[in-house]
């Protein structure tokens, strides 16, 4: 019986155990093994530098986005200025169709919470908004976007202290579900299916895991 050895990741730059990432994420080995590949055509020296990133998600290197530096910024756990494999893999897993709800709720949250705080002001959420409607090519009036950001905070801070708390935001997120539509790349759930070629060729069995 084939199996599949940890030594053979040590030979690929950056890769790491896919038993190791699917057990700590949404995806399976297989997707994982894909997710390889895709890292690849990606990164330099197994490595996503931030201009690729932003090519990735705008198809353009150059364009300024508050949302495209936030994401990456997430994904960059180490604070390298540099998001390696085992970051994208486990980053991404927030994205997929099978991630809870409550994760899925933190990483938004995360996302809002420009200054790190542990809360989402007023400004903060007006930036985050601005950067979601040009990203989607949208553009709303002055007045418009500042009645989405008064309305969310008139439903969100529960306490009325100025701030969105993550417990609050918690609380608005399940009962706003659009928040979060965003937050699922149905592609995700089929990598193998979508990348067929990616998938390894090995012998390894997820059934190894149990």
């Amino acid at each position: 019986m084939g199996c599949w050895s940890s030594k053979e990741a040590k030979v690929k730059p950056g890769f790491q155990d896919p038993f190791v990432l699917a057990s700590e994420t949404a995806f399976s080995v297989n997707e994982v093994e894909a997710l390889y590949q895709l890292f690849r055509k990606l990164s330099v020296s197994a490595k996503i530098h931030k201009e690729d990133f932003q090519l990735v998600l705008f198809g353009n290197r150059n364009k300024q986005n508050i949302f495209a530096d936030r994401v990456f910024d997430l994904f960059d756990v180490k604070r390298h200025g540099v998001i390696e494999f085992g970051e994208f893999v486990r980053s991404l897993s927030v994205f997929h169709p099978k991630a809870s709800e409550e994760d899925k709720i933190s990483f938004a949250f995360k996302l809002y919470d420009l200054r790190q705080t542990g809360c989402i002001r007023q400004d903060e959420l007006k930036k985050m908004v601005l950067a979601l409607l040009d990203e989607s090519g949208l553009h709303l009036t002055g007045d418009a976007v500042e009645s989405i950001v008064n309305e969310t905070f008139k439903q969100a801070d529960l306490n009325s202290d100025g701030k969105i708390d993550e417990e609050e935001w918690m609380v608005f997120a399940k009962k706003s579900p659009y928040l979060l539509r965003n937050m699922t790349l149905p592609v995700l759930k089929d990598l193998t299916m979508a990348f067929p070629s990616f998938v390894m060729e090995t012998e390894a069995s997820e059934a190894n895991m149990i």
